[in-house]
């Protein structure tokens, strides 16, 4: 497509009128260079669903097990058995972990871990009963589609027996893991397991059909093409618009990720830079209108990145996070393990938005005074986030 004024006006009042945008609307809003207009655009939209509002929570990761018996091109977390650094956790270590943050207000708990070729299918749904018994008000948010569709294979159930039992033991949400991009060409060359679009979206219409509300990711920045990505929101439009009419659960945000490239087998590719970042957000926001929130993981594009992010169409921040091991054991890119609620409320602050800290569900648990005003802000210099 030649892009050009006629064009951009076109969208313009498509997405001001509301009207649902088109694939052909995607993969051209992708060759747009004006970033300024696709951000306010973008803006337009977070803006209209949410205000001046940038959610937050308090949570903590907790991956079980980095042992995998798949080997994904782009992950660095996954060890084989018996790799000097391969761990198992004991569920009374997990629940030491997991106590270790409840003075601080945690309210989430988001595990997910490598495809253990050999820990039995009861250990998981253990594991969250013991955490549910010492932390009865954190949500449970665990497990990705792929996690589910390995534990059919290992217990021999179907996976509507398994999320009955997992929400029985405390699940209140699966988390958006284990889609990367369902393009089949794309996903052949980089995913090493059985999980694909048509049993990643089973296993979400499943936890929809009983109540419960989902994230959805999409890793992005490493060999596909952005006719990739439009396909891949499209999908999750399409699925969400089913969640939707039969009145149950739904997806509650979408994550873009950015793929990171150290110690893994896509090395030798370059990260997604900032501009590429923030169109994906902005696309993402103007074609998923049935997603009521985008979340910027400030873990996999940095700090100052994400805090423009919010500007591109991104309305959440995530929280605390604490050790997220799948982004850190791809250890370049120098984020910090953990941010504190002063932390977020400083960083949402600073960009312009007002903190509003949510729970699992995206309820709010407290609001915050909003941003300070330009002239105090201007008072010193404000630091540059990594």
């Amino acid at each position: 497509m030649a892009w050009n004024a006629a064009r951009k006006a076109e969208l313009t009042d498509k997405i001001a009128a509301g009207e649902r945008l088109t694939r052909q609307d995607g993969e051209d809003l992708y060759e747009c260079d004006d970033l300024a207009w696709l951000g306010a655009q973008a803006h337009g939209v977070r803006t209209a669903k949410n205000g001046d509002v940038v959610y937050f929570n308090v949570n903590r990761h907790l991956n079980l097990t980095n042992v995998c018996r798949a080997s994904c091109a782009y992950c660095s977390f996954e060890r084989k058995p018996g790799a000097k650094d391969a761990y198992t956790m004991r569920v009374e270590e997990a629940v030491e972990l997991a106590t270790g943050m409840a003075h601080e207000g945690l309210t989430e708990l988001h595990i997910v871990n490598g495809l253990h070729p050999t820990l039995p299918w009861k250990y998981y749904p253990r594991v969250l009963r013991e955490l549910k018994a010492v932390l009865p008000g954190v949500a449970l948010k665990a497990f990705t589609a792929t996690e589910v569709h390995y534990f059919e294979e290992i217990s021999g159930l179907p996976a509507s027996d398994i999320l009955d039992e997992l929400i029985d033991a405390g699940l209140e949400s699966l988390t958006g893991g284990g889609a990367e991009i369902f393009d089949w060409e794309v996903r052949k060359q980089i995913v090493d397991h059985d999980t694909h679009w048509e049993d990643w979206s089973r296993i979400h219409r499943l936890a929809h059909a009983k109540g419960l509300r989902t994230p959805a990711t999409m890793l992005y920045g490493h060999i596909e093409e952005p006719r990739h990505r439009v396909d891949h929101v499209l999908r999750l439009r399409g699925l969400q618009d089913e969640s939707l009419e039969a009145a149950a659960g739904s997806f509650s945000v979408f994550i873009p990720l950015r793929f990171h490239n150290d110690n893994n087998r896509l090395s030798h590719l370059k990260m997604a830079q900032p501009a590429d970042v923030l169109k994906t957000f902005a696309v993402s926001r103007l074609m998923l209108d049935n997603f009521p929130h985008v979340k910027v993981f400030w873990v996999m594009h940095g700090l100052s990145t994400s805090q423009l992010a919010l500007n591109y169409g991104a309305d959440d921040m995530d929280g605390s996070v604490v050790e997220y091991k799948i982004t850190h054991d791809a250890d370049g890119f120098g984020t910090p393990d953990k941010l504190t609620r002063d932390d977020l409320l400083t960083l949402i602050r600073d960009a312009g938005f007002q903190p509003k800290e949510r729970n699992t569900r995206y309820e709010v648990i407290r609001e915050y005074e909003g941003p300070v005003s330009l002239a105090e802000r201007r008072a010193e210099p404000q630091a540059v986030w990594a």
